[in-house]
């Protein structure tokens, strides 16, 4: 039986103890929810329904908990219902109805953990949006990470997602991204305040080759030459090294694109319509303290130039106007001092800063090796890159790192401890399951064991300790998946495939036999775990895609 099948039965008995003592049933709730009790000697899953009924019917809560229980009591899978403190009931299943959730995962297969939680929300998720002027920092892919991780979970809560990356393909920092690109070309060193490393010379070459011309260029065509090129090679090498680490992205969207289409005056007419703009010293001002901003923030300069956060407003307008309900932006932990403009900013638009808009934080990252921090790349020459931590521990390691801790702390990531194959290497001991569950069933395969037929399928067989601990955690998957997504906290799903999943199934291998021993005969109990060992192996894989990881059949 499924948390939401026993919710469903818990909801049931209610109907019927209000029914026969003549109560408003208009003050049921159309669903409910069971969980897991902290301690688990106080049973298989626990409920509130009591306490949260009592005032609305002016029934005592302990009063409602024992006729509930009663009825409980009677439910076909429901071994007893026990009522604690005020009125909490602590419900046990029998065997047969516990076990049964085996069969269930295993024919549900990709789609078990999935719901309809967040069905009806269409939801804007922008993350990594790193300027074209260099390869993806570290910074970045922890939010190429989570960002991908937290995609897939939306998605798997009903949500209708649309992730986007933001090109910062216009202003300055493109300007001094085109000189940095001449100065190398004509063997100079960087301007002082452009870009270094070894990919402005690599870019340079590039652009080079494609346009030879160039190098007969006066200075003012040249740069324009490479700025056009050099941003176009950047594009594709972010693009490139995204995509080798399983990001993908539904829409790049170009800063420079607003610009062209004029969606930056769009904007500005939009917040004059509002009535929050205003003229000073010559420049277009929007007044973001009526909303709690620290001061107000300049669109237009004097001189007729817009300012980034112009763009940002035009932007934020924009997704709005795509039918994005929610926007989700990801940034860094130097952009913390943006949350208060652009929830002004949002509200100036006339929309709820807490409903429309939603901006998460992320905490630096450090790549370590012997103990110490990994100051600069080979090829950046100033930040550590994607490629580099990739080089070092693997995409499967360096999504799993990045992704199991919350995203407002700040991590380090030990070179050694993520490439070693032992239990202490987190995702080593969450794949090892996955392979080991593999495993399991192949050698069952050659041994003539198999699960048989559901409708042969003994659950009630599945009542060792162990079996029954690693049932609890299986069932709490589409729980944990749900909270994560709701919560932006895909480190749960992390945690709980560690602590709950591998950890409960170790224990359960170490303890009950799958395989027959030597001339052992097949036995009904045989196939039962093996039912076990397969709803394992199927929800370490889903929770594990959920992270864009890997779940190996061999390790």
């Amino acid at each position: 039986m499924t948390p939401a099948e026993l919710a469903s039965v818990v909801l049931a008995a209610a109907h019927a103890v209000f029914e026969q003592r003549g109560l408003d049933r208009a003050a049921l709730p159309a669903s409910t929810v069971v969980e897991r009790p902290r301690n688990p000697e106080h049973g298989d899953y626990a409920s509130t329904l009591a306490l949260q009924l009592s005032k609305k019917v002016g029934v005592p809560p302990r009063d409602l908990a024992g006729a509930l229980a009663d009825e409980l009591g009677r439910a076909e899978g429901v071994k007893s219902v026990e009522i604690a403190g005020p009125g909490f009931l602590n419900i046990r299943l029998d065997a047969a109805a516990a076990g049964q959730l085996a069969r269930v995962i295993v024919e549900t297969g990709a789609e078990y953990g999935r719901s309809d939680r967040l069905a009806g929300e269409k939801i804007n998720l922008e993350f990594v949006s790193a300027n074209p002027t260099g390869p993806v920092h570290i910074g970045g892919v922890r939010w190429a990470a989570v960002g991908d991780a937290l995609s897939r979970l939306l998605r798997a809560t009903g949500a209708n997602v649309g992730t986007e990356y933001y090109f910062n393909d216009a202003g300055s920092q493109i300007d001094r991204f085109a000189r940095s690109l001449l100065a190398a070309a004509k063997g100079e060193p960087a301007p002082e305040d452009g870009y270094g490393g070894a990919y402005i010379a690599e870019i340079a070459a590039e652009v080079q080759a494609r346009r030879p011309e160039v190098s007969s260029l006066d200075d003012d065509a040249a740069q324009e030459v490479f700025r056009v090129e050099g941003v176009a090679l950047m594009f594709d090498e972010i693009r490139s090294s995204l995509r080798d680490f399983g990001v993908e992205f539904d829409t790049y969207f170009n800063e420079k694109d607003l610009h062209d289409r004029g969606e930056l005056d769009l904007a500005l007419n939009r917040l004059r319509e509002q009535g929050h703009l205003y003229e000073s010293e010559g420049a277009t001002w929007l007044r973001t303290t009526d909303f709690g901003d620290d001061k107000d923030r300049v669109l237009r300069k004097s001189n007729g130039e817009w300012t980034y956060f112009a763009a940002d407003c035009a932007y934020y307008l924009d997704k709005r106007e795509r039918g994005f309900e929610r926007v989700v932006i990801m940034l860094g932990a130097d952009h913390h001092g943006y949350i208060g403009r652009m929830k002004a900013m949002s509200a100036c638009f006339g929309d709820d800063p807490e409903r429309n808009l939603e901006i998460l934080i992320g905490q630096l990252v450090n790549l370590l090796r012997d103990g110490a921090p990994m100051r600069m790349s080979k090829r950046a020459g100033t930040v550590i890159t994607l490629e580099d931590l990739v080089d070092a521990i693997g995409v499967d390691a360096s999504r799993y790192a990045l992704a199991r801790y919350s995203s407002d702390s700040p991590i380090d990531i030990d070179i050694e401890l993520w490439t070693r194959a032992t239990r202490d290497n987190p995702v080593y001991y969450v794949q090892y399951v996955a392979a080991r569950t593999a495993g399991v069933a192949r050698n069952a395969a050659e041994v003539g064991l198999v699960p048989g037929d559901a409708d042969a399928f003994r659950p009630e067989l599945l009542a060792h300790e162990k079996e029954n601990e690693l049932l609890k955690a299986l069932a709490q998957f589409p729980a944990v998946v749900a909270t994560a997504a709701e919560l932006r906290e895909p480190h749960r799903v992390a945690r709980y495939l560690e602590e709950s999943v591998a950890a409960s199934y170790h224990r359960f291998y170490d303890n009950c036999r799958v395989l027959p021993l030597g001339d052992e005969e097949i036995t009904d109990l045989h196939r039962a775990r093996l039912w076990l060992n397969n709803a394992t192996r199927t929800v370490i894989a889903n929770g594990l895609h959920l992270l864009g990881v890997s779940a190996p059949e061999r390790m």
